[in-house]
């Protein structure tokens, strides 16, 4: 109920029923589902970086010498 109280204050109710209430549960869901977003792209982030670091390591010895062609295309694919 919208209007003049008894004692002669304009307004919609507490400050929680609406603004505080509302507000602050549409503020809470928001940050759930930034903290989901931010834990996959972690998760995905650091598996799919790894391998690719690993391939850069295995391509230096390649290029040094340190291994032959059979055993890179091997390491490669255990790599996959």
């Amino acid at each position: 109920m919208y209007g003049f109280y008894n004692d002669g204050v304009w307004g919609g109710g507490n400050m929680m029923s609406w603004f505080g209430g509302g507000l602050m549960m549409i503020v809470f869901w928001a940050l759930i589902v930034m903290l989901i977003v931010w834990l996959v792209r972690e998760i995905s982030g650091r598996h799919s970086g790894s391998n690719s670091r690993v391939l850069d390591i295995l391509k230096e010895r390649y290029a040094k010498g340190e291994i032959s062609k059979e055993q890179f295309v091997a390491m490669k694919e255990d790599i996959k």
